[in-house]
């Protein structure tokens, strides 16, 4: 089932004359796992902003084609119903936390949705079971880490119980072991819970063979969509994509006729490790 529609989609600030994005088209089924990358300025933002609603009820501009989420057009949808459908955690943590307590940040919409009270202790345990966080949970978010408050706003989020979770580079601020924790806890999402999850995202090794898609953008459109391995089997660097070392390795090793040729392109160490010893036999 296709839970994400985009068809000619257009949107451009007021008090600009460019257009962000221009003819998006775009289908995710539910449950997959998306990774949306090109270089700063490329539309990434525009584009989950879009997905969630941001635009066009909280951002001013022109809006162009359509983009249904879970059966629902944006356009005609409020944001706070937008939300429990498809999430968003942006790339500032800070952002989206100023309650007193963590477990108060994480009330605090569902205290907006008017749940009672004992459904909202109970999200709230959930998001912090979920995201492995429930010592935190009286702890001041100004006092956190960055990849701890990190965790504690992908929580606020999904209390909200939405189908999609959409991701603004959420490790742009985070030293490469706590990225990494933060993107295994993802991937988990993904794969443990069925989440259908769409990350704009730099780092791209640790995503990259968890990827059931991958999308890059170049000047406001989708230059790719596909299968990561057969994108990748491309020249995408013009693009800002830094590839992971491993897929730069095997495309030379292909390139210049090396004696163990890979069939597919492998995303991981443990790929390439595998397609040498079966090589090797």
């Amino acid at each position: 089932m296709k839970i994400i529609k985009v068809k000619d989609l257009g949107f451009k600030y007021a008090g600009t004359d460019f257009y962000a994005i221009r003819g998006v088209n775009l289908e995710i089924d539910e449950g997959e796992f998306v990774v949306l990358a090109g270089k700063s300025g490329c539309g990434k933002t525009t584009l989950l902003r879009c997905l969630n609603g941001l635009i066009p009820h909280f951002y001013e501009g022109e809006f162009e084609g359509r983009v249904l989420i879970d059966g629902v057009d944006t356009r005609e949808c409020p944001p706070h119903i937008l939300s429990q459908k498809a999430g968003m955690v942006f790339q500032n943590p800070d952002n989206q936390l100023f309650a007193l307590s963590v477990e108060a940040d994480i009330a605090f919409p569902l205290e907006n949705l008017g749940l009672p009270r004992e459904e909202i202790r109970d999200r709230v345990e959930w998001a912090l079971k979920l995201l492995g966080i429930e010592e935190l949970r009286k702890r001041s978010p100004f006092e956190l880490s960055a990849g701890q408050k990190q965790k504690v706003a992908i929580a606020s989020v999904l209390a909200m119980k939405p189908k999609i979770l959409l991701l603004d580079e959420p490790t742009s601020s985070l030293d490469p072991v706590s990225a990494k924790n933060l993107i295994d806890a993802i991937i988990d999402l993904n794969r443990r819970h069925g989440l259908t999850i769409l990350i704009s995202e730099h780092r791209l090794t640790h995503l990259i063979p968890h990827a059931d898609k991958l999308a890059i953008m170049d000047g406001g459109r989708i230059i790719y969509f596909d299968d990561p391995r057969r994108i990748l089997k491309e020249d995408v660097l013009m693009y800002g994509i830094s590839i992971p070392r491993v897929v730069e390795v095997a495309r030379e090793m292909r390139r210049i006729g090396g004696c163990i040729p890979f069939r597919d392109i492998p995303l991981s160490v443990e790929e390439f490790i595998s397609g040498l010893k079966g090589a090797l036999r």
